[in-house]
């Protein structure tokens, strides 16, 4: 018999035996793809969840408005008055530093421009008058201001009330950009078969006829203040409005 007859019977022989050894070759690296799948998303979530959380850093010179701040936001909103918010907004207007004027010529802590400052007191004569370089003025105004607006906002759908996550976003929306403003947006998402009373996901997303570099300018106002109110709520400067489960 020949040399290459024997070696096809000693393949065929052992076949089985080679067909079992390939397919646990197969199992095996499987098995070790699968491991080193699961290791890798383990390493990542870890790696992910070891880079810190974006802070923001409160600056030195908020800590002498503190007081200030907190007298007269629960002079105008309550015990309960949401001061976390309105350091947040003060923090994002003029960074609490009290010479701070703006190219549009908004002034002081709080940034009001001339014409909104001798308004105020027209509407809010608590507020006294306009003195937009004292702080504790500034500070009185911003408050007030936003209490004005707070009142004003009311729910656009018939029986129903706005949570206070997206009564404070219109808030801010109006105290940034105007009322006006605000009230053409809920009534386009309205019209676009949006919801008018819920400002994230919903208003936000509509432009009732703002140029784009306003509109962006608005909706990061917002959302900045919102983020950073967790920063003075965690400083222990006061309670802020939650968006958890609006």
């Amino acid at each position: 018999m020949s040399g290459a007859v024997i070696m096809r019977c000693r393949i065929k022989e052992r076949l089985p035996e080679i067909v079992e050894a390939f397919a646990v070759g197969l199992a095996f690296s499987a098995g070790c793809a699968v491991v080193g799948a699961v290791f890798l998303a383990l390493f990542a979530a870890l790696a992910h969840a070891a880079v810190p959380e974006k802070t923001v850093t409160i600056p030195r010179a908020a800590l002498q408005y503190r007081a200030t701040l907190i007298r007269e936001a629960r002079a105008a909103w309550g015990l309960n008055a949401p001061v976390s918010v309105f350091a947040a907004q003060i923090h994002t207007e003029s960074w609490w530093k009290n010479e701070t004027v703006s190219a549009a010529n908004a002034q002081g802590l709080a940034q009001f421009i001339p014409s909104t400052a001798r308004w105020l007191p027209t509407v809010a004569p608590e507020v006294g008058k306009p003195q937009p370089f004292n702080p504790a003025w500034s500070l009185r105004a911003c408050v007030v201001y936003d209490k004005y607006l707070w009142d004003r906002m009311s729910a656009m759908s018939t029986g129903k009330s706005l949570v206070p996550c997206d009564r404070m976003a219109f808030v801010l929306s109006a105290y940034n950009g105007g009322a006006g403003w605000v009230n053409r947006d809920r009534n386009l998402a309205a019209k676009r078969g949006l919801d008018p009373d819920r400002y994230f996901g919903s208003v936000e997303t509509v432009n009732a006829g703002r140029r784009a570099s306003a509109i962006r300018e608005n909706r990061r106002y917002v959302s900045r203040i919102m983020e950073y109110q967790h920063a003075y709520i965690r400083a222990g400067w006061g309670p802020g409005v939650s968006c958890d489960g609006a």
